[in-house]
């Protein structure tokens, strides 16, 4: 089932998450809804604040990107092929390799993209979906795309990454995005 995302300016979108236990009523139907909702809205994550849940949950393709690109951007990216999965439970162990720069954008916060410096490479501990543990360490596209996603987990937006003034440019068009003046393909949910 394709599900609504949450609008900029919904109040879960700043809440901290909670861990959850493999005994998560509707797991699988929820995880299976997120990967429809995601390739829907044609994003390449989604974490569980952006369909309203307050849960350490998110899923990450990133392999689509290497699938869909021009044959002169094979190889410019150290993590080829990509990343396809689920991150339950996901808590940062270790930022490392130098900052960089990418245009980002968010499902939650249409029709705005901005360059936001992450670091090259994140290592995590996790569960997946059959609740197994991982730490793995991740680079290059994936890394930034889970690093955008676990923000969410902790409440945080890719505009909190900009400068003061890249913010105070943005504002009238957040105001927009709160108040259900945008245009999307996809089902979304404003503030009240």
């Amino acid at each position: 089932m394709i599900l609504p995302i949450v609008a900029y300016g919904a109040p879960i979108l700043r809440k901290m998450s909670s861990d959850i236990s493999d005994s998560y009523p509707g797991l699988d139907k929820l995880i299976a809804d997120m990967w429809e909702t995601m390739y829907n809205s044609n994003g390449v994550g989604l974490a569980a604040p952006q369909i309203n849940k307050d849960i350490r949950l998110f899923v990450v393709d990133s392999e689509q990107i290497f699938t869909n690109q021009d044959d002169e951007d094979k190889g410019v990216y150290p993590d080829e092929p990509g990343f396809k999965g689920v991150f339950i439970n996901a808590h940062i162990v270790e930022l490392n390799g130098a900052d960089w720069a990418y245009n980002e954008g968010c499902l939650s916060i249409p029709k705005i993209r901005e360059d936001v410096m992450r670091p090259a490479f994140v290592t995590l501990d996790f569960v997946d979906e059959h609740f197994a543990a991982h730490r793995k360490t991740f680079n290059g596209l994936t890394a930034r795309i889970i690093l955008h996603e676990y923000d969410h987990l902790d409440g945080k937006l890719f505009i909190d990454h900009l400068s003061g003034l890249k913010k105070t440019l943005l504002r009238r068009k957040l105001e927009d995005i709160t108040k259900g003046k945008v245009n999307v393909d996809y089902r979304m949910v404003f503030p009240k």
